[in-house]
């Protein structure tokens, strides 16, 4: 999966769990300003569920936009796939 297509797929998944349109989110977008805390918890299990990886609690508290959330689950596919 290219980062291209992360980036879509976790700007998809923001809109639809926080009820924005989709031009409302963009990678700059920080996740405190798009909702509070829960909304974040639930995003993050959204993408591990969506993209089939784990994110920790303290790395994710570390993510502050969906650029670096997008980075994130980028890595965390890479080192999947490296396991392999």
């Amino acid at each position: 999966m290219t980062e291209t297509e992360i980036e879509a797929k976790v700007l998809e998944l923001v809109a639809d769990q926080l009820g924005l349109a989709r031009a409302e989110v963009s990678r700059e977008s920080d996740f405190d300003k798009l909702g509070d805390s829960l909304d974040k918890t639930e995003l993050m299990m959204a993408f591990e569920d969506a993209f089939d990886v784990s994110i920790p609690d303290e790395t994710a508290a570390g993510v502050r936009t969906i650029g670096d959330a997008v980075a994130l689950i980028r890595e965390h596919i890479a080192a999947k796939q490296a396991e392999v």
